[in-house]
């Protein structure tokens, strides 16, 4: 391979990003959201390749059969206007009729949103026709179909940036993670599929030339598979990894529809990659008598919580403990509040830190999501044996502080992998964590220290930002603006949560502040 390939494939990539990034714009002309827009392109593209597929005379003939002939790619092409729409229509309720199925998976629920039948023949002919979807190789297609989701994140009335994950630092935890051939891999709130295809990416880099037949063909048939609540979600979950070779279009769904803190997991995990959605509280929308729309607080008795509460975040915590199988390892994006509140989450971190060894936190800055005034971290831990004598399992906790002094903002100065590569060298991945050495940024903490904290409080900060001391550190004025956005949204979140405790109601949308003039 030569040197020029990957600059070329990258421009490629954006070219056609680029591409289905105008088709997008036409569309929202039409009245469609972005993610409507991914949703749409995601049924027509799966069609689209299934006619690769089944055209390549290298393809085995039990595999060319994943769409019936009346519903494939070229009986849609070949139709136009009014017939084409009418014909569309058909073949979504038809293909919608496989549960359990990387179809089924895509096509649930399915419904046309493009009401003009010229931009559909437009889409068909154009832009989905035109391109060779499986020849050029999955990076190409699944990047470019990845920085669309990206570009749709950024859709923030529809909320869509909930779903996404900055590839910056998913690619940082895989990193420090180093999954193994032999892992298998979950993600319980996948959303578009970000960690689960990074952690298979990371794999065929480091492994692949060493793998046989049979082990590369497990990496996408089961070993690595995710769940997501939204049923669009979960689809454009499914597409992503279909477009980056991970499952068979015919082949069981890697990724399963439903809420993942209903029941116990039936199947466990030896990586647990996850950032659960934002949003405090569990809920459900219920219709009283009188016909008006409540919200219903969801807490959820399982018998493997140590704690009981409406906390979203913790119980998702809770649930990826159950998840990992005994010396499985997790890498968790999780909210401030989950570090320091009392009650439940007091139970849930006494039990981390006795149970697991909960070895390193990652204070996370502001500035990086789509959902604003979010301040996060990631905590890695590993899921151990009881020890004798009921001793705890966490001896040390590494505290990397990426947050004091550091500002990022979603446009302007985006997080870059660059930007985490002190963190991983500094978490020494594939080393002894005895060997790690402390530095102004990275700090360790003995149990004994944590356990006599006031209630196991893990939030823990010794930096100070200069730029509140020196006048010539003055930020510019657009990541000032930002900071006090993100920070008024998360005093906003604070006092919602605490209002609805108290039976009130919460009639702003606290996610309502948007910057002006920045992202």
């Amino acid at each position: 391979m030569t040197p020029a390939i990957p600059a070329q494939a990258h421009a490629q990539t954006n070219t056609l990003v680029a591409k289905l990034w105008n088709y997008c714009n036409v569309l929202r002309d039409n009245g469609l959201s972005t993610i409507e827009y991914v949703e749409q392109l995601s049924y027509l593209l799966f069609l689209k390749m299934a006619d690769e597929i089944a055209s390549d005379p290298f393809t085995e003939e039990e595999a060319k059969t994943v769409v019936p002939a009346e519903y494939d790619w070229k009986n849609l092409a070949s139709k136009k206007g009014l017939e084409l729409e009418a014909h569309y229509r058909d073949t979504l309720t038809a293909l919608a009729k496989n549960p359990g199925t990387t179809l089924g998976t895509i096509f649930a629920k399915s419904q046309n949103r493009i009401t003009e039948p010229a931009l559909l023949e437009k889409l068909v002919v154009d832009l989905i026709g035109k391109e060779d979807w499986t020849i050029q190789g999955t990076d190409l297609k699944g990047d470019a179909y990845e920085g669309l989701l990206a570009k749709g994140a950024e859709d923030t009335k529809t909320g869509a940036g909930q779903y996404f994950t900055p590839r910056a630092l998913i690619d940082a935890m895989v990193d420090v993670m180093q999954p193994r051939p032999e892992d298998t891999i979950t993600d319980p709130a996948c959303g578009t599929g970000g960690f689960l295809i990074s952690a298979h990416s990371y794999i065929r880099k480091h492994h692949m030339q060493n793998l046989s037949r049979d082990q590369r063909l497990a990496l996408g048939s089961g070993k690595i598979w995710g769940n997501e609540l939204v049923t669009g979600t979960a689809r454009l979950a499914a597409m992503n990894m279909l477009l980056h070779g991970i499952g068979d279009a015919d082949g069981p769904s890697l990724i399963t529809e439903g809420d993942a803190l209903a029941e116990q997991p039936g199947r466990h995990a030896s990586l647990v990659l996850a950032n659960p959605p934002f949003g405090k509280k569990s809920a459900i929308t219920v219709i009283g008598t009188d016909g008006k729309a409540e919200k219903e607080d969801i807490s959820y008795e399982r018998g493997d919580f140590r704690a009981t509460t409406t906390n979203k975040q913790l119980n998702f915590l809770q649930h990826i403990m159950s998840l990992m199988e005994m010396n499985g390892r997790a890498a968790v994006v999780l909210p401030d509040n989950v570090l320091f509140e009392g009650g439940a989450g007091e139970k849930v971190r006494r039990r981390l830190l006795e149970d697991f060894d909960l070895h390193t936190i990652l204070r996370l800055p502001t500035g990086i999501f789509y959902a604003g005034g979010v301040k996060a971290n990631v905590l890695f831990f590993e899921k151990k044996p009881p020890r004798s004598g009921g001793a705890h399992n966490t001896s040390k906790l590494w505290v990397y502080d990426f947050r004091t002094a550091k500002h990022f903002t979603l446009k302007q100065h985006p997080l870059r992998r660059a930007d985490l590569e002190d963190f991983v060298q500094a978490y020494l991945p594939g080393q002894s964590i005895s060997e790690r050495v402390e530095t102004e940024r990275f700090k360790s903490f003995d149990y004994d220290e944590l356990i006599a904290r006031d209630k196991v409080n893990l939030d823990i900060t010794w930096m100070k930002d200069p730029a509140l001391d020196d006048a010539d550190s003055l930020l510019p004025p657009e990541v000032i603006a930002q900071e006090i956005v993100e920070d008024l949204q998360a005093a906003l979140s604070e006092f919602a949560a605490i209002a609805e405790a108290l039976g009130g109601e919460v009639a702003a949308d606290t996610d309502a502040i948007q910057p002006t003039g920045t992202d």
